[in-house]
């Protein structure tokens, strides 16, 4: 079993629930009454960490009771999913998970032990974030176009670094390889902090991102911004281009966020806590701590969000099987 890592701390700009803001704000009457535990199924840094933190601070300032992080990473993100599927459906124990492991993985990978619509009520998508390709310095890549010039030269030189097999990341980055025509390897890590790590000291030559993990090594030039996954620049780095601008029209793969708990959780309970979490993440004291990690809120109730998981599920497995996308 992997060490449970358990976190309250505040994020920047932040503060931990007090007494008098419990009482005076409130929850919904079906909100669980319960401590809470949020998993994060990658280890603490990420996106993934950031909103889960984001989201227990909130749901202990309103609701008055305990809310912990708890980040098990491993297995591309199913050991901590595999935890949640197992939970009482009381609401109690929520699941803080990227698009990828939901939309892609039950193609991509065999022997998962869920199945999404099975196993889980889907409870409200809650942001996006562009996606990035980052190269080390020391790799000598500035563009797209610098990056298939080697992988053309070097095949299977290049690696490449992403949060897991089966990740939007992953995809990405094996959708860009096979639109160019390269032969560049992927290196899956269990999170985004020693993939961070290996890019900076050389280990890997490029790191397919999500934003927030990618704007401090960009501003402090400490990794080379190449490329933007989505169709559409970010103002938070607007002079670095889309793959779409690089050569590859139609390319758009933009990170989602959702929150999911068991399936048998009652109705009401899953509505109770989809309203809370619109309400945390559009809270003036949030809202602007996600804007400069470069997440945009976009809380969808749960049939909107129980919709899209369908429609985007079924789109990946068209394109996985179009192109002949493994996990290996």
């Amino acid at each position: 079993m992997m060490p449970t890592r358990r976190h309250t701390l505040a994020l920047p700009g932040l503060l931990l629930a007090s007494p008098a803001l419990a009482q005076t704000s409130g929850a919904p009457a079906d909100f669980p009454r319960k401590p809470l535990t949020l998993i994060a199924p990658f280890t603490p840094g990420g996106p993934i960490d950031i909103l889960a933190r984001t989201l227990a601070q909130g749901f202990q300032a309103r609701g008055g009771q305990t809310a912990a992080v708890d980040n098990r990473a491993g297995g591309a993100g199913n050991i901590g999913i595999d935890l949640v599927r197992r939970a009482t459906p009381d609401g109690t124990t929520m699941l803080v998970i990227p698009a990828g492991n939901l939309t892609i993985n039950p193609t991509l990978l065999r022997g998962l032990t869920f199945e999404v619509e099975r196993d889980f009520a889907p409870v409200s998508m809650m942001a996006t974030t562009p996606n990035i390709i980052l190269a080390g310095t020391q790799s000598g890549i500035r563009s797209v176009a610098d990056l298939i010039a080697k992988a053309k030269a070097n095949p299977g030189a290049i690696t490449y670094g992403s949060p897991g097999v089966g990740s939007q990341l992953h995809l990405a980055m094996e959708l860009l390889r096979s639109r160019a025509g390269i032969d560049i390897q992927h290196v899956p890590y269990r999170g985004t902090t020693q993939a961070v790590a290996d890019l900076l000291n050389g280990q890997i030559q490029l790191l397919a991102s999500n934003l927030p993990v990618a704007l401090p090594l960009v501003r402090d030039n400490r990794a080379v911004p190449v490329a933007l996954t989505t169709a559409a620049r970010t103002p938070a780095l607007p002079d670095v281009p889309t793959l779409a601008e690089s050569g590859f029209p139609g390319m758009d793969v933009t990170s989602w966020y959702g929150l999911l708990v068991p399936r048998a959780t009652p109705a009401p309970v899953v509505q109770a806590i989809a309203e809370l979490t619109e309400t945390v993440l559009r809270a003036p004291e949030t809202a602007p701590v996600l804007a400069a990690q470069g997440m945009d809120v976009v809380c969808e109730p749960p049939a909107v969000f129980a919709e899209r998981l369908k429609r985007e599920t079924a789109m990946w497995a068209q394109v996985i099987r179009e192109r002949g996308i493994t996990a290996d």
